[in-house]
């Protein structure tokens, strides 16, 4: 079965409404919108080792969207791909938001994230996000590859 334009169209606007839940802290509105496949890898935007798979504890899941609160996200779109059942979103995420009991804060993420359709749903496999959506020199970031402060 084929990706139509309307697949890849309401995927865009569940994963908005589901991001855009998250930032105001709604851990279950956002499970409630994006199922994770048993596959699922992260890439978190402050970096680290890969989580891979998703933990489906019920204390996990009260705990989705604990380190946000109060935010507004807007969704923008910078490409779309298809193969087969997959969907690649790319996109640039801009929150205002208060994160992890910070000060409200003006926060942009360079985003991709990869769902497959496995039977009529569509389920995120991949999401990697960085905070590199205003740029940065290439002597800041060749600090933060060899793993020092920025």
């Amino acid at each position: 079965m084929a990706v139509t334009e309307e697949d890849i169209a309401s995927l865009v606007r569940r994963v908005a409404d589901a991001n855009a839940a998250l930032v105001r802290g709604d851990g279950a509105g956002y499970l409630a919108l994006i199922e994770h496949a048993a596959d699922y890898t992260l890439m978190a935007p402050y970096g680290g080792t890969p989580v891979r798979g998703f933990d489906e504890s019920s204390e996990h899941r009260a705990k989705v969207g604990s380190a946000f609160k109060s935010g507004t996200l807007d969704q923008e779109v910078v490409a779309t791909y298809t193969s087969g059942d997959f969907v690649v979103l790319v996109t640039i995420e801009r929150a205002r938001v208060e994160v992890g009991g910070l000060a409200m804060q003006d926060w942009a993420l360079r985003v991709t994230q990869v769902f497959r359709r496995e039977g009529i749903e569509w389920r995120i496999v991949h999401r990697h996000a960085d905070p590199l959506a205003n740029g940065i020199t290439l002597k800041q970031a060749a600090a933060l590859g060899r793993g020092e402060p920025g």
